[in-house]
């Protein structure tokens, strides 16, 4: 019904900067919120951004002031810019769409991308 396709992901050397791009496609009518989570070796998927159908943002700890969501809602599109990347934000990077109300207005719905690896060398 509903699909989340995320690019952008690659490799960058620590300082640089990357663009992630999410776009959800499918029998949608509105989506409340749409983020970011990643999931680093070892570690347990956390929240990185979100952005609400309002133009509101919320960001992590570790990437406040390093990483900018933005939303472009007549399109069903989310994008995360990453910049001054450290090691420690190499992991999967997972976009999610929440509170999806589906053109059959039954319900609200949560879905999720593949994900999207980003690999940052010191």
């Amino acid at each position: 019904q509903v699909q989340l396709v995320e690019s952008g992901g690659g490799l960058v050397q620590a300082g640089g900067s990357l663009r992630l791009s999410c776009a959800a496609s499918g029998s949608i009518s509105s989506i409340s919120v749409m983020a970011w989570y990643r999931q680093g070796p070892g570690k347990q998927r956390e929240l990185v951004a979100t952005c609400t159908s309002g133009g509101g943002t919320n960001y992590g700890d570790s990437v406040k002031g390093r990483f900018a969501c933005s939303r472009d809602g007549a399109k069903n599109t989310v994008s995360l810019l990453m910049n001054s990347l450290k090691p420690e934000d190499t992991a999967v990077y997972y976009c999610n769409a929440d509170g999806v109300v589906l053109i059959s207005g039954r319900g609200q719905y949560r879905f999720w991308g593949q994900g999207t690896q980003v690999t940052v060398s010191s």
